[in-house]
């Protein structure tokens, strides 16, 4: 396993780490994440992701029921949670990042986690309704109180992530230190374009999720599959499966799965070592529901020296996305 620093912070994440989205508490049995957990840990993933809105908590649950049966050293993982959709309530304050939500969300999590800190505590989206000082004031008292140790956003903008940079500088306070983006080969503007600055200013950390482009990137959906049981076909879904399984993004990825027999590897590995390959990212998260499929993935890492510069430019030629940068 290789190991990268989160950002501009001294924290090591494994290069590839693993996701409970759409799987733990919901598509797979607790038996099944316990082996998937435990595959990834014994084969150096350090990194697990969570959040409060995954499977309306149960996700926290089973990944805390699975933690508190193993011998591992607290200081051998890191564990991330998220707060802004809460977990499933429907009342006042208990969604967005007001102060209260910030607070209770974490007490809550921990909970579940039956954890005593977060590691990585993420800002799940922008919250137009809070002024960006109260949530900045909040994820702060956390630190202070060794509850987090690290917060961060996911889905921000640049402007937004350099807005709460700018607020915590004038207070005296730690700005986020890392964001958790969507990006792969369809889906690649904010990693490559808009965050190119901030990189060099704050030194941003990555935690990438959607990396196989929610399984279009791997056989699934080739030559007119439609499989049954996966996450493009789960009920509440209808939404990825629109934005994700169009016409043009399957011709696509045919031509790359020709491209990844010609270098001896598969689809799935080639579009993850594509995403290695970029070194603002820190982490890719994978999101396994077989164990067959976490044991492939993980042989990406040693795929990554075949993305070469040539590699890159015949991915371009069949992508057709590359985005165009603004001149200075």
């Amino acid at each position: 396993m290789e190991y990268r620093r989160l950002g501009k912070s001294g924290l090591q994440v494994s290069a590839l780490s693993f996701g409970s989205w759409l799987t733990f508490g919901k598509q797979i049995s607790d038996e099944t994440a316990d082996e998937l957990m435990t595959y990834a840990y014994d084969n150096g993933i350090n990194f697990f992701d969570n959040a409060e809105i995954y499977s309306r908590g149960e996700s926290e649950r089973v990944m805390g029921r699975i933690l508190q049966t193993k011998d591992w050293e607290r200081s051998s993982y890191v564990i991330s949670s998220k707060v802004f959709f809460g977990d499933g309530g429907q009342k006042p304050n208990q969604r967005g990042l007001s102060r209260k939500h910030v607070m209770e969300g974490c007490y809550a999590a921990l909970e579940r986690l039956q954890l005593d800190y977060l590691d990585l505590y993420f800002c799940h989206r922008p919250d137009k309704n809070t002024p960006i000082e109260e949530t900045v004031r909040a994820m702060n008292t956390l630190i202070d109180n060794g509850l987090v140790l690290y917060w961060g956003t996911s889905e921000w903008s640049a402007q937004e992530i350099m807005e709460a940079h700018m607020v915590a500088e004038r207070l005296g306070l730690i700005g986020p230190t890392m964001e958790q983006p969507q990006y792969n080969m369809f889906h690649r503007e904010k990693m490559e374009v808009e965050f190119s600055q901030i990189f060099k200013t704050v030194g941003l950390g990555t935690t990438i999720w959607s990396p196989l482009a929610s399984g279009v990137l791997t056989d699934k959906y080739l030559d007119g599959n439609n499989p049954e049981g996966t996450r493009l076909n789960m009920e509440g879904l209808e939404w990825l499966r629109e934005r994700s399984l169009s016409d043009d993004r399957l011709v696509k990825a045919a031509k790359l799965n020709d491209l990844a027999k010609e270098l001896d590897t598969t689809l799935p590995r080639l579009a993850l070592a594509w995403c290695l390959s970029n070194q603002d990212v820190s982490t890719v998260i994978l999101g396994a529901s077989k164990l067959h499929h976490l044991e492939e993935n993980l042989k990406a890492l040693d795929d990554v020296a075949k993305i070469t510069p040539e590699v890159k430019e015949q991915i371009d030629g069949i992508l057709d996305n590359v985005p165009s940068r603004p001149d200075f």
